[in-house]
Parts: C-alpha cells; structure tokens; sequence
C-alpha cells in the first residue's frame, strides 16, 4: 500500500534560500516564495519575481441540499472573483464572477490570524483564516440583479486539532521553483440566506473543504482536481481532493488526501483521463489500488478569459462520483452517488 512521510509542522516551507519538499500534517507559521534564492536560472528583480508567484484561497461546502464553491485568485495580473451555489433538490445554480486588473489585494502569507476580501458597491467576499483559533470564517453578501436572487453566507470551518488534520505539501516544479499547498475537510456550520429564504448549515451534516495555494506556477500551468464530501453509510464525514498537474516527482510527494472521520490518508499520484471528453464520464485511477473513481458531469460551468499575453480557461462541472477509495488503514471507503466538483484549468499568464 502507498504510504509516505508525514512530517511535523515547521515554520516555512524554505530554508537558507532553498525550496523544501515534503508533506506535513499541518500548516507553516508563514509562506513567503520570495524567500527562494535564485527561483531562475537568471537574476530578476523582487518586483518580477513576486510577478511571477499566482496564489488562490479556495473553499467547497454542502450539505444535503446545497453546495456552495469559491475562489479568491490573484494572478498579479488580474484578480478573479467567483461564487457558485447549486440547489441540488432544485437543480438550479447561481454564478457571480468578477475580474478586476492589476495586483489589488494579496492573500496572506499565514493562515494563523489573517483575513483577504474584496468588495464594491454590490458585492462583499471575506476569507478570515483564524487557525490560531482553529477556525476559518467565510462572509459573503451579494447584491440581486434581475437575472439572479440575492445570496448572503456566514460559515464557520471548525478545524479542532483533536478531531481534524489538515495537510500541507511544498512540491517542486523545477529544482528552485516549487508551490505549497494547504487543505482541510472540516465539519462547517453557519447561515445562508437566499433568495430571501434563510437556510440554516448545521455541522452534523454540512462539510467543507478549504485550499490554499501559492507557487511559481509555470507560464503554462494545467491542472485537473476532482473533490467531493459527505457521510458515508456509517454516519462518517469522509471527503477527498485530488489532482493531476505538472509538479515533479508525484510519487515522492503530491497534493492528494483522503479524510474519513477527521484522520488524514495521503493518497498516491493519479491519473484523470476523459476518453469521451470533459462533458461525459471522467475516470480517476492510480497503480496502487487506492483510488479508483468515475465522475459522471451533471452540471456544466465554462469561464474563460484571452488577451494578447494571458489566457485562462475553466471548464468545472458538478456531478456525482461512484467508485472506491482505500484508506491507511487498508479499508475500502465505497463512494456512491457523492456529489461534487471536477475542473480542468489551462492557465497562461
């Protein structure tokens, strides 16, 4: 069974200038890229390379009825804003994305009492990240249009050392040029109100996944995650959140995990094919016989961006999973109709 070093946490992922590589049951006391010595071949300046790190904070919650996706994303040379909420019994969506240009805001380089939002005269989105307290906070207002309802949101992500264990990955690209990342299934609680209908989050039966990621991440970059969460036939809160991307040495080292009841499985590299294309069944599979999944698209969500020197192109549908994941301790976890998110993302910039 694949298995490999889970280390403790440490105050940064660099040290004396040199990128680490390694996984961690918890996350840096702080991140800061430019710390890395010499990330090219070539001298830049601070101000070129700090152009070149592309940072993201993601989160994904459901319960039952709703799951609710978003991202603060600044990629230094526009800052991208979106919001996704599915009514799963209703099979409606409403989407809220915003572009704005230049650097603007920048996420924080610790999770251990920082906050990023962004705001105008219609719309307010604020990630508290308080790991100090064990908890990250999520406040979202958005203003109704005449084509979509109003959306406000106060969740709270409980991330109680006791019961939960996050991770946190420093991968390499090349040999100096490396991303981190940091993830957490948690049981989440809050409020929604929509539509002018208040929708209670309880944490008996509502579930979160958060990401943070920051990286020298190629001019190129492709990646495709697939992530989903819920309670299995005993009752536990289990999730998973994989990907396949273009860091090295994946064997050694990924951003794969599974979660079941709190405890973490970090999961071997995968491969995520679409022999039918992004709109029919995708199929995530590794050689160890841990994760064996189909992911069957119900929901199609298309975005994308071209000018002279960027492009981004986003295709994120919602569907269901059905398949089988092994965890630690050699259990088959069996995943049936689990709702949740693929996205395959070409980025250049």
């Amino acid at each position: 069974m694949y298995t490999r070093e889970i280390l403790p946490p440490r105050a940064s992922p660099i040290e004396d200038g040199n990128p680490l590589q390694g996984t961690w049951n918890g996350p840096f006391k702080e991140v800061d890229l430019l710390e890395i010595r010499r990330p090219y071949p070539f001298p830049l300046p601070r101000w070129a390379r700090d152009n070149r790190i592309k940072e993201w904070e993601s989160f994904s919650v459901q319960d039952d009825r709703f799951m609710l996706d978003a991202f603060l994303c600044n990629v230094k040379i526009y800052r991208m804003i979106q919001v996704l909420l599915y009514d799963k019994e209703k099979e409606k969506k409403i989407i809220f994305k915003k572009i704005v240009p230049g650097t603007g805001w920048r996420l924080p380089r610790s999770l251990s009492n920082n906050s990023v939002d962004s705001h105008s005269s219609s719309f307010f989105f604020r990630i508290h990240n308080w790991l100090d307290a064990d908890t990250i906070r999520l406040d979202l207002n958005i203003a109704a249009t005449r084509r979509r309802p109003s959306l406000t949101a106060h969740l709270t992500f409980n991330l109680n050392r006791n019961e939960i264990t996050p991770f946190a990955v420093s991968l390499g690209f090349t040999e100096r040029r490396s991303m981190y990342a940091f993830k957490a299934l948690t049981p989440v609680r809050g409020d929604m109100v929509f539509d002018d209908k208040r929708i209670k989050l309880e944490h008996d039966n509502c579930s979160g996944i958060f990401c943070d990621y920051k990286g020298f991440f190629p001019y190129r970059f492709q990646t495709v995650l697939c992530y989903a969460m819920g309670l299995d036939a005993a009752g536990r809160r289990f999730g998973f959140h994989v990907a396949e991307n273009q860091t090295r040495e994946t064997n050694r080292n990924n951003e794969n995990a599974l979660w079941v009841n709190g405890r973490l499985t970090p999961l071997p590299p995968v491969r995520i094919t679409m022999p039918n294309g992004p709109d029919s069944d995708w199929i995530i599979q590794d050689v160890e016989g841990m994760v064996d999944l189909t992911f069957t698209p119900k929901e199609c969500n298309r975005s994308g961006m071209k000018l002279i020197v960027t492009s981004a192109e986003l295709n994120a549908p919602l569907g269901y999973y059905n398949g089988m994941l092994v965890n630690a301790e050699g259990e088959q976890i069996h995943v049936r109709s689990l709702f949740g998110m693929g996205e395959k993302l070409n980025l250049r910039v």
